[in-house]
């Protein structure tokens, strides 16, 4: 009977507010991907319309990964100092406009333009949920948390290749982009409604809970604070470094499934829309379970005591699957071989983000959303050359294996970065 009770006190006791929080992290990272990845679907009566080459395509896909990268660090820099609850706004709403903007693209430079802004407001999206998770998740969740966010860009970009290839031809590509517009507007106002950047603030809170988040959470050393604005030491820290230069090699991979993953199955296998849509899903949700293992495996990692370890082990296994699956991908004779390959390099390479987002958090502590903005800005100048390399590589040497084995040894390149980085040397530390 009193087992019984129990289990009716469970189902009746309310999620706690960083539950909650983790909700609108994610769904923010689901419509994130799907607003992202829908120039891909959009890609065939996009460029028919407009007249654009595949080369265009790929400095139009190449646009948006200039834009995010460069504004990554400002945008970080604002949720350190604004909050994450006013920068999430405004950074949603400003890339929702230049969403539905797409819609009015009547050629190449536009387009260029209108992307490049989408990807600068976007940009803001990661490092300000990084300064959200320092504010409300202790220590020894942070891992899953990383892991649940990340993995809503995944299933987003995995729903969106099929669902987008529908809604298009419902439509039209111009009437999809504005729509999106909307469903950002919708979450923005959610988001500024609930939120607070001091989880003291939010009302309903309760006391055990917020015990509960200042027990694990990192306290801010007075460097930390008096040179919130400095630069001086993330330029001494080798940690940040390090981030960034793996950052750079996990995202050259990714960014390829974002961008040309779609019309490549398209076109090298003869495939219609939808049979494509649904292969180029896979290594999307291949890349969501890789996320919520690493996530796991992090955390408990960690519970074990081994800080360092549980952060550096998780990527370096997903480097070298990454590696292993683009390099299979590269021989594979099929349109089946070369997804299930590419899921296997996906799920690697989304291996490595709760890992590298932890570390950023660990190391950045009040200025979490900065460190994690610099090494986001790198790691998409990684995507920024997955967009015009592929067709490039392609065209100087009359084959795509080229892209898919210089992937590889990026990969490996990355497995080396880790093995210097410390998550336990804060940023204050180089003050």
């Amino acid at each position: 009977m009193s087992n019984e009770l129990t289990v009716e006190q469970r189902m009746a006791t309310p999620l706690p507010k960083r539950a909650w929080l983790v909700v609108g992290t994610f769904s923010l990272s689901l419509l994130l991907y799907v607003d992202r990845v829908c120039i891909s679907a959009a890609e065939g009566p996009l460029s028919g319309e407009l007249d654009l080459s595949r080369e265009q395509m790929g400095w139009v896909m190449s646009a948006f990964a200039l834009g995010y990268a460069l504004f990554q660090a400002p945008s970080g820099w604002l949720a350190d100092r604004y909050g994450p609850r006013l920068v999430l706004t405004l950074v949603v709403v400003f890339w929702s406009i230049f969403t539905g903007l797409t819609a009015a693209a009547t050629g190449l430079i536009s387009l260029l333009v209108v992307r490049f802004l989408f990807g600068a407001g976007e940009a803001g999206a990661f490092p300000g949920i990084a300064r959200a998770v320092y504010a409300w998740i202790p220590m020894r969740e942070r891992g899953l948390v990383q892991g649940i966010n990340f993995s809503g860009g995944r299933l987003g970009a995995a729903f969106a290749l099929p669902l987008m290839g529908l809604l298009i031809d419902a439509l039209g590509w111009r009437g999809s982009f504005v729509l999106l517009m909307v469903i950002g507007f919708v979450w923005a106002i959610a988001w500024f409604a609930w939120f607070r950047n001091d989880p003291a603030d939010h009302p309903g809170i309760t006391t055990e809970e917020l015990a509960l988040i200042a027990s694990d959470r990192q306290r801010a050393g007075r460097s930390d604070d008096a040179g919130a604005t400095s630069l001086l030491p993330f330029s001494r820290s080798a940690n940040l470094y390090l981030l960034s230069a793996q950052y750079f090699c996990s995202n050259f991979t990714f960014f390829f499934c974002l961008t040309w993953l779609f019309p490549h199955l398209k076109q090298t296998y003869q495939l219609t829309s939808t049979h494509a849509g649904f292969l180029a899903a896979a290594p999307f949700v291949a890349g969501a379970i890789g996320n919520w293992f690493a996530g796991w495996l992090v955390d408990s990692i960690y519970r074990r005591g081994k800080w360092e370890g549980s952060r550096r082990w998780p990527a370096i296994i997903g480097f070298v699957l990454a590696a292993v699956g683009v390099a299979g991908c590269a021989a594979a004779g099929s349109a089946i071989s070369a997804v299930a390959w590419l899921s296997v390099a996906v799920f690697g390479a989304d291996m490595t983000l709760a890992p590298s987002w932890s570390v950023c958090i660990d190391v950045g502590r009040r200025r979490a959303g900065l460190m994690s903005g610099v090494m986001n800005m790198t790691g998409n100048l990684g995507s920024f050359l997955t967009g015009i390399a592929f067709p490039y590589l392609q065209l100087w040497t009359g084959s795509d294996r080229t892209f898919f084995y210089v992937a590889a040894a990026l990969n490996l390149l990355a497995v080396a970065a880790w093995m210097g980085i410390d998550p336990r040397k804060s940023v204050e530390a180089n003050s």
